[in-house]
């Protein structure tokens, strides 16, 4: 199975679609309701939710999911059944084969109700209607690329002690949303450098100046208080996002002080100092977060 621990929970609906085709006489008793073994459509409706709901006991490399909601609705035509099956839930992985699941297996039990009055039946193509939900439904395009600066907060590798493993990891995942990096730096953990660095950014225009280290309650760790002083516009729901995705992988994320706001056109991130600190807080924001631009230059929610 693909691992997706690392996904954000979000909504995740998805619309599945199937049909069986019959005899018009067959067609006559699904709408009065009636066949050999009962009502074809109440026994199609309950099996649909049932199929739904034990997809990953069906499909091997499917994601068990909590499903939250099953809708399974039938237009009934002069050639057959037409069925649809839709399926929501707050997970990190999408609902697709539940829908799909529920929508077969509908179609299915049509057939197994009504086969002994019609053995000419053909159950149609099953298809994904649509999906919704996930990372790809909140991305946002831009004429220009975003421009960032990526800054390094530590006293050891400012020294050249340590290998610097955060700030690549910063550069490598907007790079990989379309944000172009155009300064990466190295500071020690003092405040007046940092707030020196973050207001270079501010005043190049940057959209965005991500620091990475000194958000933590060491003794040298002034990141956030360096953040503070340049900051007009705090942002804590960016913040409390990281926190709280981190939080669910690690009881120690709480301890993080990061902070989050613009100043001016540019949004400025403190991201934890450890590589993966850095990728669960990315992993929660991207590429959500960027939808903050539009939204500063007018565009709206």
């Amino acid at each position: 199975m693909r691992d997706v621990s690392r996904k954000p929970t979000t909504l995740r609906r998805a619309t599945a679609t199937s049909s069986v085709r019959m005899a018009a006489g067959t067609v006559a008793m699904v709408r009065e309701g009636r066949g050999p073994k009962g009502d074809p459509l109440a026994a199609a409706r309950i099996a649909a939710v049932m199929a739904a709901k034990e997809a990953s006991r069906l499909i091997p490399y499917c994601h068990p999911v909590r499903v939250d909601h099953v809708e399974v609705a039938f237009e009934v035509a002069d050639g057959g059944v037409e069925v649809s099956c839709r399926v929501a839930a707050l997970d990190r992985t999408g609902v697709e084969m539940e829908a799909l699941c529920g929508a077969s297996v509908a179609a299915l039990t049509i057939y197994d109700m009504l086969k002994p009055v019609d053995d000419g039946m053909v159950i149609g193509e099953t298809r994904l209607a649509s999906k919704k939900g996930g990372k790809g439904d909140f991305v946002d395009t831009f004429e220009t690329p975003l421009r960032a600066a990526v800054l390094v907060v530590s006293d050891s590798t400012a020294a050249g002690a340590r290998e610097d493993r955060s700030g690549r990891a910063v550069a490598d995942r907007l790079a990989a949303v379309g944000v172009e990096v155009v300064e990466r730096a190295v500071v020690p953990d003092e405040p007046d450098q940092v707030e020196a660095a973050l207001r270079r950014a501010v005043a190049a225009g940057l959209d965005l100046a991500v620091t990475t280290g000194g958000t933590g309650l060491g003794p040298r760790d002034r990141t956030v208080e360096a953040t503070a002083r340049v900051i007009e516009r705090e942002i804590p729901g960016i913040a409390e996002a990281m926190r709280a995705h981190g939080q669910a992988r690690t009881p120690r994320a709480m301890l993080s002080r990061g902070l989050a706001g613009t100043a001016g056109g540019t949004l400025v991130l403190n991201l934890p100092g450890s590589s993966r600190g850095v990728e669960e807080s990315l992993d929660a924001l991207l590429p959500g977060v960027l939808h903050l631009f539009p939204m500063m230059r007018g565009g709206g929610h």
